[in-house]
């Protein structure tokens, strides 16, 4: 494997077929691969949308004792459920409930994302649902605050 397609792969979080082809697509232009990389992905997000999502966990996040985050999140099966990234996506996202206050669930995808304002929360969790090859769902959510 070239150190192009492991670096792509680190960077990206995609496999090593889809890195090799999307070099190959760009011409070797390694900021092409990546925005392919990013299309591709969210254009399997996209399919991935209609599938159940029977697993998942609540995800709880206080900030400062003074505002709290319930998050129900949900996924395809439990071994997603309990990968890091899965987590990882969970945490992050109470903690942009906790700071931005959505309103609802179209609210909150809508939002820039709290850690990479030039993705949308909608692109971010598809970004994950490319990576993890599952659909991801937010359930539902509350945000108290005194």
């Amino acid at each position: 494997m070239s150190s192009d397609v492991k670096k792509l792969r680190e960077v990206t979080g995609a496999g090593v077929m889809e890195c090799k082809k999307a070099f190959v697509d760009a011409k070797g232009d390694f900021d092409v691969a990546i925005k392919l990389i990013q299309e591709r992905g969210i254009i399997k997000a996209e399919k991935k949308a209609t599938r159940a999502t029977g697993a998942g966990f609540l995800e709880s996040y206080v900030h400062n004792g003074r505002v709290g985050v319930l998050l129900e999140i949900r996924c395809e099966t439990d071994f997603v459920a309990h990968s890091d990234l899965f987590k990882d996506l969970a945490h992050n996202l109470s903690m942009q409930i906790a700071a931005m206050n959505p309103e609802n669930i179209d609210g909150l995808l809508k939002q820039p994302y709290i850690r990479d304002e030039a993705l949308t929360v909608e692109q971010c969790i598809k970004g994950v649902i490319a990576k993890v090859g599952e659909n991801i769902r937010i359930e539902r959510f509350c945000r108290y605050e005194l």
